[in-house]
């Protein structure tokens, strides 16, 4: 039995030293430079925001944040690289709406829940966007056309199942229309969505304000709605779905998160970080010169955020046909 004691004494002699390395590794973290993964292109949104947080970051944890750029399969490759990545740190990324949407599209297995969520930074809304010379003044006018009309109208602003097009059919969906009641034209952005809305290709782009910031303030562009709980400050007048009585919210948003597996300690240190950087002046700066909208939301709020947003993005895009 003397070999039986002593092999015990060897485990909890191995969990006592593992949890102490644990311990001190979490303590002395980070000790080298960390990478942050960006699954999007250079010179686009969510890189300039991963770019801007990588700085900031490098301020308050005193190593070098290098941002890479992991694009490809619509999302697939950088949400892949980030939640495959080894869990102690010195990986994280930059995860987007399309998180939530990927795997229902069958783009990808890998789902929020093969992450370890940090911090939500940001949320753009979806706007009702029509030309000035339409029309619709209201958003209750363009709501009774779709009504009278149903199938005759047509919004673009992204790709097929893209966050714009999730907006239309959850739109449609809550006041109680079929996805289909109004097409979808894809496109490979906002802005040649708005170039097709200029030219009359199509009569309205559910983008986001931001987006569309330029040509409203020409006065080309007329918002009738956001799909948001609350006003946007840059465009007060611009009511709010939820304050015409539709419970519907819906927008492209940007966050922080690690590998799944990552030690709570060293998240902990992230979340305060993010936290700071969110917070800052230079941060915010940046954000409101880019019309990028802030939203902060801690890891319980941001994991509670990503659980929701899963289940009614998959919901709607079933119900719009465009999931697998």
């Amino acid at each position: 039995m003397k070999w039986q004691k002593l092999f015990s004494l060897i485990v909890v002699l191995t969990l006592v030293f593992s949890v102490g390395l644990a311990a001190v590794s979490a303590a002395d973290y980070p000790k080298r430079p960390i990478t942050l993964i960006c699954p999007w292109g250079a010179g686009g949104g969510t890189d300039a925001v991963s770019r801007i947080i990588a700085t900031l970051l490098k301020k308050d944890l005193g190593v070098p944040v290098n941002v890479v750029n992991r694009t490809g399969g619509s999302g697939a490759v950088g949400h892949t690289a980030m939640a495959t990545a080894k869990p102690d740190g010195y990986t994280i990324g930059m995860p987007t709406v399309e998180i939530t949407m990927m795997h229902w599209m069958g783009l990808t297995k890998i789902t929020y829940k093969d992450m370890t969520p940090i911090a939500m930074v940001n949320f753009d809304p979806s706007g009702i966007n029509v030309r000035t010379d339409s029309p619709w003044q209201t958003y209750k006018d363009l709501e009774m056309y779709v009504r009278e009309n149903p199938g005759k109208l047509k919004d673009s602003g992204t790709g097929q199942g893209g966050i714009w097009h999730l907006a239309m059919a959850g739109w449609m969906k809550a006041i109680g229309l079929s996805p289909d009641a109004i097409k979808w034209i894809p496109s490979k952005g906002a802005a040649p969505a708005l170039q097709d809305l200029m030219a009359g290709g199509i009569e309205m782009s559910t983008c986001s304000l931001p987006e569309a910031a330029t040509l409203i303030d020409a006065g080309k562009v007329r918002p009738l709605a956001i799909m948001a709980s609350q006003r946007d400050p840059k465009f007060p007048d611009v009511p709010t779905l939820k304050e015409l009585g539709i419970n519907w919210t819906c927008g492209a948003w940007r966050g922080i998160a690690a590998p799944r597996g990552t030690p709570k300690e060293i998240v902990a240190v992230l979340e305060k970080a993010i936290a700071k950087v969110v917070a800052s002046d230079e941060f915010v700066k940046f954000m409101k010169n880019r019309g990028f909208g802030i939203y902060y939301l801690n890891t319980a709020e941001f994991s509670k955020a990503l659980a929701q947003a899963d289940k009614d993005n998959g919901e709607i895009m079933k119900a719009a046909g465009i999931a697998k």
